[in-house]
């Protein structure tokens, strides 16, 4: 598994999402509740970025339709999205966040 720096702890705003790219694969990367998440940023219902839209409960929700997706699982848990989306791995190293793409889980 192969982490690669995607930005800095203090680039990141609670419950605000801020997308990056990693090897082309676009993630949305998400502090909340104290935790750092690493998303796929496109959502599985329409090809949308999840990254424009809302975080609450460790979910973000995508603006276009409204799905909500748990930034822990991926797993959706309002319709109409029925598919997850990949989330990745992410360690702290001081202030820099780095994610995984090489291997989703």
């Amino acid at each position: 598994m192969t982490f690669v720096r995607v930005c800095g702890l203090s680039e990141l705003e609670e419950d605000t999402p801020k997308r990056v790219e990693l090897d082309g694969t676009p993630v949305s990367v998400v502090l909340t509740e104290g935790e750092v998440f690493a998303i796929n940023d496109i959502c599985s219902h329409a090809n949308v970025s999840l990254s424009e839209g809302e975080v609450d409960d460790c979910h973000i929700e995508c603006w276009l339709h409204g799905s909500r997706f748990d930034l822990r699982s991926g797993k959706p848990d309002a319709l109409p999205a029925t598919r997850p989306v990949p989330v990745y791995p992410v360690k702290i190293e001081g202030d820099d966040v780095l994610v995984s793409v090489t291997q989703e889980s």
